[in-house]
Parts: structure tokens; sequence; C-alpha cells
């Protein structure tokens, strides 16, 4: 299967971040922990590079921990400052704002040295659909999310969000979606939902993301659906089917939506802790 991406208003949004970056102080880049290679966007790097950077490994929950602190390590050693959270839950948010504080320390002392204190920081979120930006902010901001009016050489329409003392966010629509060529980052993308499942052949997808699954977590499949993880990939959908009573009119075995719950499953994190990815894969690649 080819996983197509179509980056609707890719220029226009490129334009708007070109824009919106001359304005703040930190770029946050929300990845999901599971593949968190896979979700960054490529053009951030360029866009940002003399901004101080936040990685955010968001749902770090559905995760393997293992690889989550190789990543953490992985991205710490190319100098980006890097927190693992769980938005939806609130888990390690309290961590995120005394980071923001030390990933702008020289920002901060900047501008005590001009006479300037208690300036927040200006940070802008960005990240790819589905990787949990808008669960973050919300979460971040509570209730106490106020619009602060707009700033100076801001556009009319751009708001600022006073987080909390420390912090304003650019709530800006503007979102740079990644382009790629990589069909494996095609598939990491689509089975976290990143890709409309409208575009996506189930069957096929839950093939895949199966074949990932008995590589580097051998027993899981299994101990969820007691199938043969020796089988055949056709033959262990036509397992899963038959053993969660997957069936259409006519008692016939239905297996797309075995297909739709093991890729459900695995994005509820009902299979378990599962990283689609990790730094280990870049070494075998080199």
């Amino acid at each position: 299967m080819e996983f197509q991406w179509y980056p609707g208003h890719m220029t226009k949004a490129k334009r708007q971040m070109q824009e919106d970056i001359k304005l703040i102080d930190l770029v946050i880049e929300l990845v999901d922990a599971r593949i968190p290679l896979s979700s960054r966007n490529p053009d951030i790097d360029e866009l940002g590079k003399n901004k101080s950077r936040l990685i955010l490994l968001n749902k770090y929950d559905l995760a393997d921990p293992a690889v989550t602190t190789a990543w953490k390590k992985y991205f710490t050693d190319k100098g980006f400052f890097v927190v693992a959270l769980d938005s939806r839950n609130r888990k390690g948010m309290k961590e995120v704002t005394q980071v923001i504080l030390d990933a702008c320390a020289k920002k901060i002392e900047r501008d005590r040295a001009r006479g300037i204190k208690n300036r927040p920081v200006r940070a802008m979120v960005v990240g790819i659909p589905n990787v949990g930006k808008s669960t973050f902010i919300n979460s971040y901001a509570g209730k106490a999310c106020a619009k602060t009016g707009n700033k100076p050489g801001v556009t009319k329409g751009k708001q600022w969000i006073r987080l909390n003392k420390n912090v304003e966010l650019l709530d800006t629509p503007g979102i740079l979606w990644p382009k790629f060529e990589d069909q494996q980052v095609g598939l990491h993308l689509a089975c976290i939902g990143a890709i409309k499942d409208e575009l996506l052949q189930s069957e096929e997808l839950a093939m895949e993301l199966c074949k990932i699954i008995l590589n580097r977590y051998p027993g899981c499949l299994n101990q969820r659906y007691q199938i043969d993880e020796t089988a055949e990939l056709p033959v262990i959908l036509e397992q899963i089917a038959e053993n969660r009573n997957c069936r259409s009119k006519g008692n016939v075995l239905d297996y797309n939506k075995a297909a739709l719950l093991l890729i459900d499953d695995f994005r509820n994190g009902v299979l378990g802790e599962i990283s689609l990815e990790s730094p280990d894969d870049l070494k075998e690649m080199a």
C-alpha cells in the first residue's frame, strides 16, 4: 500500500510561520512518543534554527518507556530540550514550565541586563495532525487561559494566550504539515491516525502494523488475541477475526472489522506500551 499525504495550504502555512517566528523566543514542537522521528515536521529545524527549541514527546503513556528514554537522550544530544508527557491526563505538565524557562535562560538574562524584568517567554507550539497539539494547549492553559490582546507588530487576528505569568503562547492557525517521500514514515503516520483513515486500506494497514509489532514485541499479539504469531499475515488477521468474533451478515468472517479492531487497540494502548521506531533504527540505516 502506498501512503499519500496531501499537505493543504503548505505554502501559505510556511509563509505565515516565517512571519510569526520573528515574534517568538521558543519553538515548542509536539511529536508522538511512539514515532518521534516520523511525526516531526522536517521544515521546523530550518524555520526555527535561531530559536530555543523544546520537543515534547506526547502520548508517552502509549509508548515503550525504555525507547522513550532513548529518544530523550537522542534529542538532548542534538541540543534540544525534551519533556515526555501525557497531555490528556496532565502527566509531565508541571515539568514543562521549568524546562521552558531553562530553554530561554539566556534570553531572560539578556532582558534583565537591559532592565527588562518579568517579560514572559513567547512561545509557538507546532505539530502535525493528531500529535495532541490542541490537547496540550488546553491542558497547559487550564481554565486560566486568557487572551492578552494584540502585541505590537502582530498582524490583526493573532492573539497571545497568557498560559501563566512566565509564558505566553502565540495562538496562530498556521500549522505546517510534513511532506514526506519515505513510505515508512507514511506507514507510521497512518498507524497513529495522522492520515485520514478514509484514505487508507484498513486490512493492508493492519497487516503492516502486525509486521512491526511481531518484529519489535513478539508475544504481544498472541497475548491479546490468542493467535499463532508464526502464521502468515493474512492468516493472523483471519485468526483475530475468528477469535474476536468479527463477522458480517451471514456469519461470514469480517476481515475489515478485525483490521479496525487491531488498529484501534494499538492506538488506544490496549496492546500495551509500543513504540514503532527507536534511535537504534538510525544506527542500522547508517
